[in-house]
């Protein structure tokens, strides 16, 4: 096949006449590059471009006869060379060009691209900006920096970082990709501290580097990103190594160039300790044949100079996509052919820009390009409609040695996995957090515990912590003015977390408030947020406005708003001796004086004549013996001993409800009855009674925000002193104040007390910038305090004041069943014991009563058996047991006697041969 269009080809150049409709191809089609081939990536995309441009050109049928002429440009660290070698090339009717190797070049080349129409494709200028609707020419056929980017957000992420500083060059290649990072931090909650910048490429001296780590040293972020070239980059971690930060605590991240380095060129020991524990990224390459047996001509075709890179097979890739797009272009009719730019002629002097060719296919053999879909050394070889390309992903590197192990994969698709792209694109995506996951890394110091990553910075300034001055409470915090210390609750459980961190935290106290009222804690907290202060120590309520600008620690104390109100004394009522017990607590009580009255009456009624008589006079007797035992007044004596004990019992539960009973009743017939005039915070809302608030407490604008409340009812208040003097002059019905204020004012006046319920729930904690990671230790270290109780130690020493106690108020508690429910309890059971024992005691004297009847009844006739009905026996049973129990007796004995004697004249008369039933036949007659 191959030989018969290779003829074909040969005889139509031979004679055209004979294909006058054919339309002639070039012998050559001219591709560009543009390389700093003393690079890394110069020198491995030029042994792997030349290796496809052979490939392509040793089969003569694939394009027809034409063949691929790459021409390779050296920019040598130069931005201006690599101009010169672009305009070059739109010069020579080149159709393409590969490169430039770095975005800044790119950005410039892409302009004269764009109107050239010559398609630019690169696989190193990744900077996420060169993919925007302004270069519609250059195509980037590696994935791009924002793509690593979010690769590194969604790291730092996992690691639980919020902040850190990114050391980089100062141009354009780093430029785009910073900003990219930094808007990716930003959707996570985390974000660059701050950016150490260096000389462009490879400007950067060492002294220059040593400054800038100094600076990075002082920093409060140990998480550190470098992106730079390969040359600066094993620099700094060169330097950062004798600087003693590649030690435990920091946490270093380099981008993709540090895996090519450890692809491409031998590592020295020395150059491995300064690079130990670092995380690198390197584009993930799907393992095939085609890749494997490019590996195996690698050695060949570089002649072990160099070793490959994932952009060396990119570099391969580029060539046979241009090669696959031009082969299309030309099959569908296309025409390699230029023209000059009208728009360019007279322009540029000597510079002769004339000379610069349009290509007249550039436009279609871009969209050719972009259309690719195939497989080559790298796998899928596609484009978004965005012209990134299709599934981007990476894998996650852990130096260790002179080497690295891999502790996952990143794709666009899901995140952190330790599960290949692969196998992830053929699931439904998953960015979940609890499906996010890496192996264990080895981190800086040799250490596989996860660095804190940060620490407080050394010789900076000490932290600028804001003070509320009050003029009130100063329990909470104040000022000594013989020694100008600062002390309090508050400020003693700040210092005792303090010392409870792992390193020090040095600082100043600054007070806040003109001293002539509270300050206001809301303008406090914002002048954290305005980097007046750094923190804010004191009685600060957690509220929802102050955590939307800062960071609050755990609580380190319960707080919420209560109402406060007088009490005024309660008229006396005529129903007053029913208040001692709650209704339920009557009810059952005045059950089981019938319960006992009627147990009492059934174990004593077959024995004792007391409770014996015409059914009225016993029913009275229940009633009568029951309750009179509430005044041990009941006049019957008990003689069985089951009713004794029931009594005793009963007579003990009795005893105990009574002198509760009479103490509470006294209590409230001789004690002074208080009760507020406010019931809460309900009534307060519905009224249009004042209410008093704390100056500066967030309680005002929670009662006229959330409560709407107006203003015109709220009055403000400064201190304890106020509060009464508002009470008394009848300016305030009740005020609205947090807990623990509440609490120091009760302790001192009395004749106020607090109604209804908290009716918000917060606390007190320690204010931080938002994001700060010192706001976590500090709650790390509050939760320490309270579990080993030193925080309530130190409440106890500021404020364990007790209270004065009204005689009793409203919400005094009545007697509840609650309280008695054991003692009813252990008379109840004592009642059905002695109920089980009596009926125990009753059926089997009625079984004996019962068998005597019937052998009495067979004795008296021998030819008449009869058995008693069920309804018989219950009448007997019944019978029996109302029956006293010494008639019962005697009537037994009795009737066994009359029994007896019957039956002996009967058998002295059968003995004499005279039948009873026969005589009186005869008699009869």
């Amino acid at each position: 096949m191959k030989l018969l269009v290779f003829l074909s080809l040969l005889f139509s150049s031979l004679f055209p006449s004979a294909f006058p409709h054919k339309i002639s191809r070039p012998t050559y089609v001219r591709i560009g590059s543009i390389f700093s081939l003393g690079t890394i990536n110069g020198r491995v995309s030029k042994i792997a471009m030349n290796a496809a441009v052979e490939d392509v050109n040793s089969d003569p049928t694939f394009l027809g006869g034409t063949k691929i002429s790459l021409s390779i440009y050296d920019s040598n660290y130069n931005g201006f060379l690599g101009i010169i070698g672009g305009l070059q090339y739109m010069e020579t009717k080149t159709v393409a060009i590969i490169g430039p190797q770095v975005s800044g070049m790119a950005h410039i080349l892409s302009h004269l691209a764009n109107q050239l129409h010559v398609p630019m494709l690169s696989f190193t200028a990744l900077d996420p900006g060169l993919q925007s609707l302004q270069y519609p020419f250059f195509i980037q056929t590696a994935p791009n920096d924002l793509f690593q980017m979010i690769a590194v957000a969604d790291m730092i992420s996992y690691f639980g970082y919020r902040e850190v500083v990114v050391v980089c060059p100062d141009d354009e290649q780093s430029r785009g990709s910073i900003i990219a990072l930094g808007e990716k931090l930003a959707e996570r909650r985390c974000k660059i501290s701050y950016k150490a910048l260096l000389s462009p490429e490879s400007l950067a001296t060492s002294e220059e580097i040593m400054d800038v780590l100094v600076q990075v040293a002082l920093m409060e972020s140990r998480v550190i990103i470098v992106h730079a070239f390969a040359t600066v980059g094993l620099r700094v971690f060169d330097i950062a190594h004798r600087l003693g930060m590649m030690d435990k605590g920091y946490v270093w991240i380099a981008t993709a160039w540090l895996s090519t380095v450890l692809d491409s060129t031998p590592v020295s020991a020395e150059k491995a300790d300064s690079i130990q524990g670092v995380i690198t990224f390197k584009p993930h390459i799907e393992d095939s044949a085609r890749k494997r047996e490019f590996l195996s001509r690698w050695n060949k075709l570089s002649n072990g100079s160099i070793g490959l890179n994932p952009y060396g097979l990119y570099a391969y890739d580029t060539v046979w996509t241009i090669a696959n797009a031009i082969k299309k272009f030309m099959d569908s009719g296309g025409v390699i052919s230029f023209s000059n730019d009208s728009s360019l002629n007279g322009l540029g002097g000597a510079l002769n820009l004339g000379s610069l060719s349009r290509f007249d296919g550039g436009k279609e053999l871009l969209a050719t390009i972009l259309k690719t879909n195939t497989t080559g050394l790298t796998g899928q070889i596609a484009f978004n409609p965005d012209k990134s390309v299709v599934r981007p992903s990476f894998d996650i590197l852990n130096v260790i040695g002179k080497g690295y192990k891999q502790i996952g994969y990143w794709t666009n698709y899901s995140g952190l996995s330790v599960v290949g792209p692969e196998i992830l694109y053929t699931r439904a995506p998953n960015r979940s957090s609890s499906n996010q996951r890496l192996y264990d890394v080895v981190w800086p110091g040799r250490t596989t515990v996860k660095p804190r990553g940060w620490e407080f910075p050394r010789n900076g300034r000490p932290l600028r912590i804001g003070i509320p001055d009050r003029v009130s409470y100063k329990a909470f915090v104040s000022k000594n003015e013989k020694t100008n210390d600062i002390n309090g609750f508050c400020i003693d459980v700040f210092l005792a977390a303090k010392n409870l961190l792992p390193y020090a935290v040095p600082h100043e106290f600054i007070l806040f408030g003109d001293k002539q009222k509270n300050p206001s804690y809301t303008e406090l907290v914002s002048m954290i947020n305005s980097d007046v202060f750094d923190a804010a120590v004191g009685d600060i309520a957690i509220v929802t406005n102050r955590t939307k600008i800062v960071d609050f620690t755990q609580p380190y104390t319960e707080s919420g708003l209560v109402v406060v109100a007088p009490v005024k004394k309660l008229n006396s009522s005529p129903w007053a001796f029913m208040r001692p017990f709650t209704l339920s607590m009557w009810a059952v009580t005045s059950v089981f004086f019938l319960i006992v009255g009627f147990v009492i009456w059934i174990l004593e009624h077959r024995i004792n004549d007391e409770f014996r008589g015409p059914p009225k006079k016993q029913f009275i007797t229940i009633l009568w013996f029951g309750f009179s035992t509430m005044f041990f007044a009941h006049r019957e004596n008990t003689v069985s001993p089951l009713g004794r004990m029931v009594l005793l019992i009963w007579l003990f539960v009795v005893l105990i409800i009574t002198s509760s009973y009479t103490a509470s009743l006294t209590s409230i017939l001789t004690v002074q009855q208080l009760a507020p005039s406010i019931r809460g915070i309900e009534s307060m809302i519905t009224s249009n009674e004042r209410i008093g608030f704390q100056v500066g407490s967030f309680s005002e604008s929670y009662l006229t925000e959330e409560l709407n409340i107006a203003q015109s009812r709220l009055i403000p208040l400064g201190s304890p002193e106020e509060y009464a003097d508002a009470f008394n002059e009848g300016r305030v019905a009740a005020i609205v104040d947090e807990r623990p204020y509440v609490d120091l004012f009760l302790s001192k006046y009395c004749m106020y007390q607090v109604v209804g319920r908290e009716f918000t729930k917060g606390g007190w904690g320690f204010a931080f910038p938002r994001d700060s990671p010192l706001a976590m230790d500090m709650s790390t270290a509050i939760l320490t305090l309270s579990e080993n109780g030193d925080l309530q130690k130190i409440h106890d020493k500021w404020l364990n004041t007790r209270a004065c106690s009204l005689p009793n108020s409203l919400d005094s508690e009545q007697l509840q069943l609650k309280s008695f429910w054991g003692l009813f309890l252990i008379s109840g059971i004592a009642c059905l014991l002695a109920l089980l024992l009596y009926f125990c005691s009753i059926f089997h004297k009625f079984k004996r009563y019962f068998s005597e009847q019937q052998i009495t009844n067979i004795s008296s006739s021998s030819s008449k058996r009869s058995s008693s009905s069920r309804s018989v026996r219950i009448q007997k049973f019944l019978s029996f047991v109302d029956r006293k129990e010494d008639e019962s007796m005697n009537k037994t004995m009795s009737r066994s006697r009359q029994e007896f004697v019957a039956s002996s004249s009967v058998t002295e008369r059968n003995g004499a041969g005279v039948y009873p039933d026969h005589d009186e036949g005869q008699n009869g007659n």
